[in-house]
């Protein structure tokens, strides 16, 4: 397979993000989609919101117009389920439908795929690759949404994650997914060029549900030839560490907290990092380059001998359970360390 195959591709849904980036704003401030600042969010200004449209435009036309005929119904089946969450990412973002809508919606999209061919195989057995398929779906979709919690965060690990799902495709000759993946980091890396620390604009749920949508599709439809499914179940996994890693922690803290999983808060990876002292940009580079390690070990599983690839990747996941300890520390020590709210005045005073 030409490796100049995907450059087009990439290219076109850079160009057509970076262009619709600024009328994707303006049609924001227009119809009043912006994310107002709060107590829990970094920025303290409004914000628009409707960046998504600039990356679902671009990622559809790069699939348009480098369409591979032996896939249609794929393609047709993932179009379709995006489409779906960019418009339900666009309600949600103007009119806040709650975490239940979504979850509803991201189960049909999810059921578009398996309709369209795209589900795991792990067992064989409908009985339980579906369900398996939703939850995977379902999971990284929130995941991808979850991170959308700082300037260029979100766009630039699914950026991160869409490269390497390219050249994992390339080596494995799987087409499909080079094209998908090479369409989705050329339009995340063009609306990054606004959504960076300071951002102008942010994608909103329109955007983030989009991008962990196609991202599980990729982890599910990437096939390889030499290793066996024993091995190669980590990759996609350890590509996608740090989406899988945040909703994880995210999720574990505000169960054992007493909280909703849908309840936002500042309890992200992110936002311990920033408990330690960092600036929004070294945390966020921190972040893109733990994506690119865990990344990296990815490749490394896919091509070691199978004996060598499972210490690797079993190594690579007690890495990511101590971090996950040292998160849960660092958010211990956060909360010993805040200050107390003052006392709340009485009836009677």
């Amino acid at each position: 397979m030409d490796p100049l195959l995907f450059v087009p591709v990439m290219v076109v849904g850079f160009a057509t993000a970076l262009g619709m980036t600024p009328l994707s704003r303006a049609i924001a401030l227009r119809l009043g989609v912006v994310d107002k600042p709060n107590q829990r969010k970094l920025h303290t200004d409004h914000k628009p919101l409707m960046g998504g449209l600039a990356i679902f435009a671009g990622f559809t036309l790069a699939i348009l117009l480098f369409v591979l005929p032996h896939h249609l119904l794929e393609l047709g089946a993932l179009l379709l389920g995006a489409a779906l969450l960019a418009v339900v990412g666009l309600i949600d973002d103007r009119y806040d439908l709650g975490i239940r809508v979504k979850l509803v919606a991201q189960a049909v999209a999810a059921g578009i795929l398996i309709l369209g061919g795209i589900h795991i195989q792990l067992f064989n057995t409908p009985l339980l690759d579906y369900p398996l398929t939703v939850l995977w779906v379902v999971t990284l979709t929130n995941a991808v949404n979850f991170l959308d919690n700082m300037d260029g965060l979100s766009a630039g690990l699914s950026a991160i994650a869409g490269l390497y799902f390219t050249f994992l495709a390339y080596n494995e000759g799987v087409a499909l997914v080079g094209v998908l993946a090479a369409a989705l980091a050329g339009s995340a890396i063009g609306f990054l060029i606004y959504n960076f620390n300071p951002a102008s604009t942010f994608m909103g749920d329109m955007g983030a549900l989009v991008l962990g949508f196609v991202l599980s599709a990729l982890g599910i439809e990437l096939r390889f030839g030499a290793q066996p499914l024993s091995v190669t179940w980590m990759v996609p996994i350890l590509v996608l560490a740090l989406p899988l890693f945040d909703i994880c922690l995210v999720v574990f803290t505000r169960l054992s907290e007493g909280r909703s999983p849908g309840q936002a808060g500042k309890d992200h990876t992110s936002h311990r990092l920033l408990s330690l002292g960092l600036s929004q940009r070294r945390a966020i580079f921190v972040l893109y380059g733990g994506c690119a390690v865990f990344g990296a070990l990815g490749v490394l599983v896919s091509r070691e001998p199978p004996e060598r690839a499972l210490w690797i990747g079993f190594g690579a996941l007690a890495l990511l359970g101590g971090l996950f300890l040292l998160m849960m520390f660092i958010r211990r020590r956060y909360q010993l360390n805040k200050p107390a709210p003052p006392p709340t005045p009485s009836a009677a005073g």
